[in-house]
């Protein structure tokens, strides 16, 4: 698993983007090889979320959620979280969202309603 992390949290990283990541995945060629999709982190560097989901949905292995700014749980700030997961959900993916975020609750309760989001779309 590959994980582009945006430059605003790290200056020094070499991979910053999902788009270069999915290049890169594809140039290896390995069904072993796969990029997590880190939303939190590609919307702070680069946004358009859904049209890369749509292009290399094949080449992601895991997505991390958290909203922009701060990391909040979904919901708090500019990411249309609710469009996201329907998207996934019509493009049938199987594959696992984790959520990575800094809870402004209950950190079970905003857990909870998270994975409940994620489930109902």
């Amino acid at each position: 698993m590959i994980e582009p992390i945006d430059r605003l949290e790290n200056p020094s990283i070499y991979l910053d983007g999902v788009g270069e990541g999915f290049e890169i995945n594809r140039a290896v060629g390995s069904p072993d090889i796969k990029v997590l999709y880190d939303l939190y982190h590609e919307q702070r560097g680069f946004g358009n979320l859904i049209e890369k989901l749509d292009k290399n949905i094949g080449e992601v292995g895991l997505i991390h959620v958290a909203d922009v700014p701060g990391r909040r749980e979904p919901g708090t700030g500019e990411v249309n979280y609710g469009n996201i997961y329907k998207r996934l959900a019509q493009m049938k993916y199987t594959g696992m969202v984790a959520m990575e975020f800094y809870p402004t609750g209950d950190v079970v309760e905003t857990l909870r309603r998270a994975r409940e989001e994620v489930m109902g779309s």
